[in-house]
C-alpha cells in the first residue's frame, strides 16, 4: 500500500505558563493511501495535536511529517495553504460553519477562496450536500439545522474539494448516540465509496468498532496500533 502520511520521530511541546507540555513524544505512523485510521486515547494524549501536524496546520519541534514523500517543514506557507486547501479536507468537533451562509454557500466557500467559478462550484456543492443527505436543505442556515445536520454540512464541505484525505477531530462529539452513530456510517460509507483516506481523532466507541485499524495514544506515544476487528472500548 502507498504511503500517503508519514510521522517519523515527531516531538511537539506547547509552553503552558511556565511550564512545558509534551503532546507528543518522539511518534512514528504511517497512514496508507486509502486507509481508514482512528486515533484513540484519553484527553492530553496527542490526538489533536497529531491531527494538526498530518494537516500542515502545525510544524513539529523534531522529527518530519511527511505528506506523499514530502517532508511538510520543506514547505513555505503559501505552499502549505494550497496543500490544505487542494488535497486535504478538515471536520472539526465544533463544526467551524459561518453562521449568515446558508449550508449551500459554507460548502460553496473552499470553492471560492480557491478561484473555482461560480457554476462548477454551485454544482459542486450541491453534490456534496445531496452525498450527505443534505438535498433538501441547502437554503437553511445552521441556526436552522439541528447538530447533526450542521455536522454532515461540515462533512460535505470537507469533500467538496475532492481531498485525497480527511481529519477529522473528535467529528461526533458534539452529537448524541444516534446522531453520532449516523455519522460514523456516512464516513464509513464514503470512505469505501470514493477511496478517501480517513484519519481521525475520537473517544468514540462506535467509531472504534467500525474502523479497520486503531491507533492508540498515551503520553504523546503510540502504544498500540492494531488492524482488524475492533478488539474493545476507547
Amino acid at each position: 500500500m502507498e504511503t500517503l502520511f508519514e510521522a517519523q520521530g515527531v516531538v511537539r511541546s506547547f509552553r503552558l505558563g511556565r511550564h512545558r507540555v509534551e503532546a507528543l513524544r518522539g511518534v512514528d505512523l504511517a497512514v496508507g493511501r486509502g486507509e481508514l485510521v482512528a486515533v484513540s486515547g484519553p484527553s492530553g494524549s496527542g490526538k489533536t495535536t497529531l491531527l494538526h501536524l498530518l494537516g500542515a496546520l502545525d510544524r513539529p519541534d523534531a522529527g518530519r511529517v511527511l505528506f506523499e514523500g514530502r517532508d511538510l517543514a520543506e514547505l513555505g506557507e503559501r505552499e502549505r495553504t494550497l496543500l490544505r486547501r487542494r488535497a486535504l479536507g478538515f471536520v472539526f468537533q465544533t463544526f467551524n460553519l459561518v453562521p449568515v451562509l446558508s449550508a449551500l454557500e459554507n460548502v460553496e466557500y473552499p470553492l471560492w477562496i480557491a478561484g473555482v467559478s461560480r457554476r462548477e462550484r454551485r454544482e459542486r456543492a450541491e453534490a456534496a450536500l445531496a452525498a450527505v443527505g443534505l438535498a433538501g436543505r441547502l437554503a437553511h442556515r445552521p441556526d436552522e439545522l439541528s447538530g447533526g445536520e450542521r455536522q454532515r454540512v461540515a462533512v460535505a464541505r470537507a469533500l467538496v474539494g475532492r481531498p485525497l484525505a480527511i481529519l477529522a477531530d473528535e467529528p461526533t462529539g458534539n452529537l448524541d448516540s444516534e446522531t453520532g452513530a449516523a455519522l460514523v456510517d456516512l464516513l464509513v460509507r464514503l470512505h469505501l465509496e470514493r477511496g478517501t483516506t480517513v484519519v481521525l481523532a475520537t473517544h468514540d466507541p462506535a467509531w472504534l468498532a467500525r474502523a479497520p485499524r486503531r491507533v492508540r495514544l498515551r503520553d504523546g506515544r503510540v502504544v498500540a496500533d492494531e488492524r482488524g476487528p475492533a478488539g474493545g472500548a476507547p
